[in-house]
């Protein structure tokens, strides 16, 4: 009886304290530890959104640019922080990706991380040479079908979810073609121009002024629906592509022990601001949109995720990194 007492009155402080936090938060600077470089989307996502989430919530939000492979020296910054909602990071699909790709990480992303809200999605693009002949993915799908083994794809390098959506473009259609992974998106896009590939995989961002110049030809977008930034494009399911779906996403997530009243106040604040038509124009000018999520659908589509690459990194035949 004694136990049960001292369980109770421990649990109702610690419901105390975190309502008290939750009622002055934030009444100081807040940190968001980001796994990319300074200048990328995903950085210019999280740099965008928390402007406007600052004066929200009359705080700043400090970025700090920690890129590593797995996102490991971003995510490990925020576990050794206090979970008290003052320092936060950016989680993406990307990090969904490694669960499954590496042998072992430092952190588990469902366990060890509590979830806020999406930030932004974005699909990628099906592209080819302008001056190619396929003029739909349908015709890209015809010449696969027809000569076996001589269809290239390029993406960036082995286990990104670029190269991942080729492997499961390659698994949905039956194709036997191949895929070539390059250090980055500038090889892939010299590889495509001088046609040492046929196709590439790749976001919107990465490939904005070769499309904008017509050097390259949308044939389709990778998401489950038309992308807003390229409404005349079809979907790689509109092409004949069943079930085909990708779409990336980035997030904020706080250390597992933040205080739920915390999360309520941050998840409602970026409802707020991702619902600001300044704040959409700007991400969709980086082909992302504004898609809020509550903290459970957030933590489902990660866990939805983990299963998803992971099934195809074994049917791939990936090596474990």
């Amino acid at each position: 009886m004694k136990k049960t007492l001292a369980t109770l009155v421990a649990v109702a402080a610690t419901l105390v304290a975190g309502s008290a936090i939750a009622q002055n938060y934030p009444d100081r600077p807040v940190r968001v530890t980001v796994p990319f470089g300074a200048g990328g989307v995903a950085d210019l996502t999280v740099r965008i959104v928390t402007e406007k989430l600052g004066q929200k919530l009359g705080q700043r939000f400090i970025i700090e640019n920690m890129p590593g492979a797995g996102g490991i020296a971003s995510a490990r910054a925020a576990l050794s922080a206090a979970p008290d909602g003052y320092t936060l990071t950016l989680l993406s699909n990307g990090n969904a990706v490694s669960v499954p790709l590496f042998k072992s990480l430092p952190y588990d992303p469902v366990k060890d991380f509590v979830p806020i809200s999406i930030l932004g999605t974005f699909d990628f693009i099906l592209g080819v040479n302008a001056s190619s002949a396929y003029k739909t993915l349908d015709d890209v799908l015809a010449y696969g079908k027809q000569n076996p083994g001589k269809l290239n794809v390029g993406t960036i390098n082995v286990g990104s979810t670029q190269n991942l959506s080729a492997e499961l473009f390659k698994s949905q259609t039956g194709l036997n073609f191949y895929v070539v992974p390059y250090r980055g998106t500038p090889e892939v896009i010299i590889a495509l121009l001088r046609d040492d590939v046929n196709v590439m995989i790749d976001t919107y961002a990465a490939m904005k002024s070769n499309l904008q110049d017509n050097k390259i030809r949308p044939l389709a977008t990778t998401g489950a629906e038309r992308s807003e930034i390229l409404p005349d494009v079809p979907t790689v399911m509109q092409s004949g592509v069943k079930d085909y779906d990708v779409t990336s996403w980035n997030a904020l997530f706080a250390p597992a022990g933040t205080p739920p009243a915390v999360i309520e106040t941050l998840n409602k604040a970026l409802r707020e601001v991702l619902a600001d038509a300044d704040v959409k124009k700007r991400l969709l000018e980086l082909g992302i949109s504004a898609r809020p999520t509550s903290p459970e659908e957030l933590s489902k589509r990660l866990k939805d995720d983990i299963a998803k690459w992971g099934a195809v990194i074994e049917k791939a035949g990936i090596p474990k990194q």
